[in-house]
């Protein structure tokens, strides 16, 4: 050994077990070979399918009921999926920003909060049903302002005024410009009545069909300009589309108490029965053969179908319409959102009824 090899420690003794030794005698080979394939959850004694496993014999073998838990009897309704089932409806989770969910437990709707002046007012002016209104407690004065003060006196409605902090927190951070009013949900018609409206108003119906319009905000923009062209209603499906929400109720500006919406279960089904009474269906489409500006259906009774932000219509409710018509554009790369088409769609009708 180089160096001091005689100095006490550096060498090793004859016989330690730290002595060199040749090879691994197949200590490697062995390892290598691992140790067959991984049991089933349900074969691992540890695991807990196992135990599940076992105590499901158990039961089978005594006759009781698998999965049980000791003490517990059948028909209890203390069963895990009746616990989740009714908080899943409690909306802690879930709920929509702008609305108030319903008391823990409790089966009933959850008020609807609407929020910024206009909407406020527009509602107060409409006879909404009103729960409750909260103003900031140094929110400036406007025309706006002092309207809502006198409705709600006049009306006998709760104005609280509360700080700037507690309205961010009622309405989950939208813009309230100061002032939220709670609203009871609302109450959707039937096409029956929507019909029944247009009769009364002695005019031939203008009826307003979204297919699958999910963004509530294109829902509030289309109502707005339902209201302002006079179209007698407005109907939406039930199932992946959005429903009159706070959101809606913003967007329009109160006409959501002015136009009524009916939410149908199928929309193919309701286009028919509108039909039946006597309306031409028109879709709109960017592939439509019939311009909006020369429809010659307006002065009838109509129902103009928008298709959905993405898909625009679809396929059964496209074989449905009577007449597919577009809005003309200049670039063949651009589109129209679903309130933007509907408020041009409706501007025509309106025109090219009021010309006959």
């Amino acid at each position: 050994m180089a160096g001091n090899s005689q100095r006490r420690g550096a060498t090793r003794k004859p016989g330690s077990k730290k002595g060199a030794t040749v090879g691994t005698g197949g200590k490697g080979r062995r390892a290598l070979e691992g140790k067959g394939p991984t049991p089933k959850a349900e074969d691992r004694p540890y695991h807990a399918a196992a135990k599940r496993k076992a105590a499901a014999e158990r039961a089978a073998a005594k006759g009781g009921k698998p999965g049980a838990r000791s003490g517990e009897r059948a028909g209890t309704g203390r069963a895990s999926a009746t616990g989740r089932a009714s908080s899943a409806g409690t909306g802690r989770t879930g709920t929509p920003r702008g609305t108030r969910p319903a008391g823990r437990g409790s089966t009933a709707p959850a008020s609807e909060i609407v929020t910024g002046r206009n909407a406020v007012v527009e509602a107060l002016r409409a006879g909404v049903p009103c729960e409750a209104i909260w103003m900031g407690h140094r929110v400036e004065a406007d025309d706006r302002i002092r309207e809502i003060r006198r409705m709600a006196g006049e009306r006998n409605l709760p104005l609280l005024e509360v700080t700037t902090a507690e309205l961010d927190r009622m309405t989950g951070g939208m813009v309230h410009q100061g002032v939220a009013m709670a609203a009871k949900p609302y109450r959707y018609a039937d096409l029956d009545q929507i019909l029944a409206r247009a009769e009364r108003a002695g005019e031939p119906p203008l009826v307003v069909a979204l297919d699958g319009v999910t963004d509530p905000r294109n829902l509030g923009a289309a109502l707005r300009s339902a209201g302002a062209f006079g179209a007698h209603g407005v109907v939406i499906p039930e199932r992946r589309a959005a429903g009159v929400t706070a959101s809606a109720w913003k967007v329009s500006a109160g006409a959501a108490a002015r136009v009524p919406v009916a939410r149908v279960t199928n929309l193919v089904r309701a286009l028919g029965e509108l039909r039946e009474a006597g309306c031409f269906v028109v879709g709109l489409d960017a592939g439509g053969t019939t311009p909006v500006s020369e429809l010659h259906l307006a002065t009838d009774p109509v129902v103009l179908v928008v298709g959905s932000e993405g898909k625009g219509l679809g396929r059964l409710v496209r074989s449905t319409c009577d007449v597919v018509a577009s809005i003309p554009i200049r670039a063949e790369t651009e589109s129209l959102n679903a309130g933007v088409a509907t408020g041009i769609s409706l501007y025509e009708v309106a025109r090219l009824r009021s010309q006959a």
